[in-house]
């Protein structure tokens, strides 16, 4: 049976969905972000709208 060092060791070496799920998140933040601003720039009221 190997030792919880050599098991510790192996485990640390796998990253797993952290970097992906960063990367997700960040774009969808993103993207709401600009979303809304493209959605609220049409209610601006420029008193041009004659």
């Amino acid at each position: 049976m190997p030792h919880t060092a050599v098991l510790l060791a192996a485990v640390a070496e796998e990253q797993g969905p952290g970097a992906t799920l960063r990367i997700v998140l960040l774009a969808s933040i993103f993207g709401a972000v600009l979303l809304a601003w493209f959605l609220l720039r049409g209610y601006r009221n420029d008193d041009n709208n004659d």
